[in-house]
């Protein structure tokens, strides 16, 4: 048995969408959630850049004694994540858009990808993508402006509504009949994708694999917390924590969220 927390950071609020999948799939675990929001949107900086926050986010949840760390961002996997596993003892799992499941289901051999550009310009999305999809068109679309609506709360406003559509309606056009979501920002925007997809069109993001690789490598490694008493859930944000606390709103349990000048 481990106490010790597990880590997760992202550009932001992105990635409570894969937290409430950890804590729903690991009810007893700790964890620790950094929002690098500062320096939100990662998917338009340089890979470099990408680098560099990915290390100082890994660092810190490190001195906070995490047992494993969860990068939920598609932008800083596929930019950092092989480094980190190179230069860190502890287990890192990452976030792939999820176009072999994509690809195993398609009818139409047709498959959209919303991404950021730092994911969609990526060797391992083309990898990935060369892997899993070698008989099936891959429509790509950067969503820029996109988290940073998210960030501001503001998913479901006619600015978000206006920009998906643009981005969307090529997709559906060319006769796409799943949609992948290749940013962790994104499940926040399903209700307004639900309203502009035609109905045959099927969403698909990672958050439940991502889920059930963290507790397999968990089990893996001896690293479960089977202790019974009440986890702790901390969130942590560079800017105000405000926007974390609205996101978190409706979830059970006790919250610490704080504000953190990293």
């Amino acid at each position: 048995m481990d106490r010790r927390p597990i880590g997760i950071f992202d550009s932001g609020v992105g990635g409570i969408s894969i937290w409430k999948e950890l804590r729903n799939k690991m009810p007893l675990e700790d964890t620790i959630y950094l929002a690098d929001s500062k320096n939100a949107p990662y998917g338009e900086k340089s890979p470099e850049a990408i680098l560099q926050l990915s290390i100082k986010n890994t660092e810190l949840l490190l001195q906070n004694h995490c047992k494993l760390i969860v990068v939920a961002c598609n932008t800083a996997t596929t930019n950092a994540i092989d480094y980190l596993r190179k230069n860190y003892a502890v287990p890192f799992i990452g976030i792939e858009p999820a176009i072999k499941p994509a690809a195993l289901q398609s009818v139409s051999g047709k498959v959209g990808v919303l991404a950021t550009r730092g994911t969609l310009t990526s060797a391992l999305f083309h990898s990935t993508a060369k892997n899993h999809a070698a008989n099936i068109e891959i429509l790509e679309q950067v969503g820029t402006g996109l988290v940073e609506l998210i960030e501001k709360g503001q998913a479901q406003s006619p600015e978000a509504r206006n920009l998906l559509q643009k981005y969307i309606q090529p997709m559906t056009a060319a006769g796409i009949d799943h949609l992948v979501l290749g940013c962790t920002h994104y499940p926040f925007l399903i209700p307004v994708l639900k309203d502009e997809l035609p109905v045959h069109v099927k969403i698909i993001d990672c958050g439940e694999a991502v889920a059930k690789q963290t507790h397999k490598v968990l089990q893996q490694h001896q690293l479960l917390n089977t202790d019974q008493r009440e986890p702790s859930y901390k969130f942590l944000s560079n800017t105000e924590a405000e926007m974390l606390s609205r996101f978190l709103k409706d979830e059970p349990g006790e919250l610490q969220i704080k504000f953190l000048d990293f």
